[in-house]
């Protein structure tokens, strides 16, 4: 009786909550981009300008220090002063920018007018986009210490899921992560042969199966052990990896029938379509009442009614992460160019914000449960700003390379010389040696994202079961979180340093 008297304490610590404001969710996820800006001018400044020498073990430990344990502190005990932490990165950053403009070694005695124009005219390439690979990363970081923090008082009962209405940051995360797989899926970077769509269908589901055993090892795991669940999240049997399955599946099919670049009227007929059918038929009452209107769970559909019916919502996300992942992939000549792509993302994510402002006033507020319209806004208007940050930080970063002959920075832009520019510069824009090891938390985390979503889900599992987190302090609340960050992130640091990647298909 005691272990299911704490199975239900734990239970009614994460239930009932309505979440905090879209703006502090906002605010929050602009903290970590200029974070990863701050660690490419920390790197550039250390390397060039303070001779230091960056072995494996102290890039990890920089990496762990400005990436990590920032995200760690703002989802504990800096929670509130989100906007101060934000300008304090802002200051770190532009003072660091200053001290390498100011100690260059490209066009040491030109004007910044002229320096400025010529960066303008700079090619920036790379194997992938690094905004969006930050992007996913960022996501799996906050994904990874939310889990586990949650469980604790520190932890902020503001940022947990909501009931039903509501913007918990956590509810982004859901959200954001299916955004994130979109952008990157193989329709968008073109690995499906052209005339043979239907045989990529058959490689797409095909490629389910792994989430399928990981949907029901969890489900089995979950049940035989009595771990505390939250029972109107997704229901009672299902869980994330079914809602990636179906929504993997189904947008498989639409983008046979779609052609990409209607990605974005597909991903809008559908949330319309459905916030329709939530407002004007019985749907929203079967979500959340069961289709007996008693909160029946009898059945397959009643026990899982809320994980089933709102994957129309992610599927919406889906498309619109796929029409961004067009957007933002797509090749351009300059930097100029790369400026007005991010000026772009952003004026669409404040058109998103101010779409979601008429809806939640006139039609209705974000509902996670039901991934309903509101909530389709919220996740795809924070996506894009969190992405533009992302964009113009790399953008920043590669300013700060082009000032430094020889700059290397993991996981941003290489710089390019471009056709129209000056033959003279073209000496002054080098890469560093490609046989020159690059050590990246970054890219390891990026390399092996599932396995380290597997991996911190498998640690908050034992964690939860070996202590008590309802009634753990402030000190061991932190310690705890920074051991468990610091052991999962070592893990796959050393994979990456190896060359592996896990994968088991």
């Amino acid at each position: 009786m005691e272990k299911m008297s704490q199975k239900q304490l734990k239970e009614a610590f994460v239930s009932n909550l309505s979440g905090t404001s879209v703006l502090e969710v906002t605010q929050g996820l602009c903290f970590p981009a200029f974070c990863i800006l701050c660690r490419g001018l920390l790197i550039i400044f250390s390397q060039h300008l303070c001779s230091f020498s960056h072995t494996w073990t102290t890039q990890f430990f920089m990496d762990f220090v400005v990436l990590i344990v920032p995200l760690v502190i703002t989802l504990t005990v800096l929670s509130s002063f989100i906007l101060l932490e934000n300008l304090t990165v802002i200051v770190c950053g532009a003072w660091l920018l200053y001290q390498i403009y100011h100690r260059r070694t490209c066009y040491a005695k030109v004007p910044v007018q002229k320096v400025f124009a010529s960066f303008l005219k700079i090619s920036l390439e790379s194997e992938y986009n690094p905004a969006i690979t930050c992007y996913r990363v960022i996501n799996s970081v906050f994904t990874a210490i939310a889990i586990l923090a949650v469980d604790f008082p520190l932890f902020p009962r503001r940022f947990a899921k909501t009931e039903l209405y509501g913007t918990g940051a956590m509810d982004f995360g859901v959200g954001g992560f299916i955004f994130g797989a979109a952008m990157v899926c193989p329709e968008v970077r073109r690995k499906y042969i052209e005339g043979s769509r239907f045989n990529h269908l058959r490689k797409s589901l095909y490629s389910v199966w792994p989430l399928v055993f990981l949907g029901m090892g969890r489900l089995v795991v979950i049940k035989s052990i009595g771990y505390q669940e939250h029972s109107t999240e997704y229901g009672v049997h299902w869980n994330f990896f079914f809602t990636i399955i179906v929504v993997k599946l189904i947008t498989s099919l639409l983008l046979i029938i779609f052609s990409l670049n209607k990605s974005w009227i597909v991903a809008i007929s559908i949330t319309v379509l459905y916030q329709l059918a939530l407002d004007f038929t019985p749907l929203k009452g079967i979500i959340l009442y069961g289709t007996d209107g008693r909160g029946t769970r009898v059945g397959l559909l009643n026990a899982n009614r809320e994980g089933i019916i709102s994957t129309l919502g992610y599927v919406a996300i889906y498309m619109a992460g796929v029409q961004t992942g067009l957007y933002v992939l797509k090749r351009r000549a300059q930097v100029r160019d790369w400026i007005k792509a991010t000026c772009w993302v952003f004026s669409v994510a404040v058109g998103f914000f101010i779409s979601l402002h008429i809806v939640q006033v006139n039609v209705e507020a974000v509902s996670r449960r039901m991934a309903n319209l509101a909530f389709c806004l919220w996740v795809v208007a924070s996506s894009l700003m969190l992405l533009s940050c992302l964009l113009l930080s790399g953008i920043v970063l590669s300013f700060a390379k082009f000032l430094i002959k020889g700059a290397l920075v993991p996981c941003s832009w290489k710089l390019i010389q471009s056709a129209t520019t000056n033959r003279q510069s073209e000496s002054l824009i080098v890469e560093a040696e490609k046989n020159k090891p690059s050590f990246c938390l970054i890219t390891a985390l990026n390399r092996n994202q599932l396995f380290f979503f597997l991996l911190s889900n498998v640690a908050t599992g034992l964690i939860n079961l070996t202590m008590d987190t309802l009634h753990t302090g402030a000190f061991w609340t932190l310690a705890v979180l920074s051991i468990y960050m610091f052991a999962n992130c070592l893990v796959i640091y050393v994979l990456d340093l190896q060359g592996k990647t896990i994968k088991f298909w």
